[in-house]
């Protein structure tokens, strides 16, 4: 739940921004926001989660 809000507040600011600089039009808004959305979660999705340094020794 927490990983599906940080993906939506990023693509709400990729698309504010893209808004603010004329890249993306309020007419063209639905399809953007979508592409955007669905790279930005597959990005997230498929980066492996970080794990511990197992090759130090303690």
């Amino acid at each position: 739940m927490k990983q599906d809000e940080l993906i939506l507040k990023t693509v709400k600011e990729i698309v504010v921004k893209f808004i603010e600089v004329g890249t993306v039009s309020p007419s063209s808004f639905h399809d953007h926001f979508r592409n955007i959305y669905r790279t930005v979660e597959k990005s997230v999705r498929e980066t492996p989660s970080e794990k511990p340094d197992q090759s130090r020794s303690e």
